[in-house]
């Protein structure tokens, strides 16, 4: 109470107040653009992240199929579960993002030239980029498709956190690295995938954000 007057909460009205329409457009597009950013990153020194990315990745590298492609084809059985699972919202934006992703990532290395960067710290920046962008996209009720669409309903349907869901099954993706890259680009890989999940794991905890 102040002068008779109750006192707003600015976190309360941060965790009730829903997001509009354009602020999930532009969270939406943001996110896209960092993801897509930091997988180019990644794929200029020849690394891997988790998910349906990862995977993407590996096929990429093995049989030269573009990155964007493969990555769309895959995630599309995912969005069954989206839809039975998190309802048509979500899945709407998650679709988006994909489609999003497919296209920027390769925009990106259109436009941009990068001369030289070790892998180890490609990986890392890749890992930051796509973990704030990971950030951007659970906030605002969408994912990067794929396996991010199972981390998210696991954290909404049993608490679990999306950080530690992820660390696990991408660990196993990015061991499968070994078959295509040499292993300082996969202990390269592994900085990046750490980064990215840590940030998670620190910053998007179950009944922390609903908004």
């Amino acid at each position: 109470m102040h002068d008779g007057a109750p006192v707003p909460d600015p976190v309360a009205e941060l965790v009730t107040r829903p997001h509009r329409l354009v602020e999930d457009v532009v969270a939406l597009l943001i996110g896209s653009l960092a993801l897509s950013f930091g997988l180019m990153l990644l794929k200029d020194v020849g690394g891997v992240s988790g998910g349906i990315a990862g995977i993407a990745f590996l096929v990429n590298y093995s049989t030269g199929w573009s990155f964007g492609l493969v990555f769309f084809l895959i995630n599309l059985p995912f969005y069954a579960l989206a839809i039975i699972r998190m309802g048509w919202p979500f899945t709407i934006k998650t679709f988006t993002v994909v489609a999003l992703i497919s296209v920027l990532t390769s925009f990106h290395a259109a436009n941009i030239t990068i001369e030289h960067m070790t892998p180890f710290y490609a990986c890392a920046l890749g890992g930051m980029f796509m973990g704030l962008a990971f950030l951007a996209l659970f906030r605002h009720g969408a994912s990067a498709g794929g396996l991010g669409i199972f981390v998210f309903y696991l954290q909404d349907r049993f608490g679990l956190s999306a950080g530690v869901v992820q660390l696990c099954f991408d660990a196993v993706i990015v061991l499968c690295a070994l078959f295509v890259a040499d292993v300082p680009t996969v202990l390269a890989s592994v900085l990046g995938v750490v980064v990215l999940n840590v940030i998670l794991a620190m910053n998007h905890r179950p009944g922390r954000y609903r908004a």
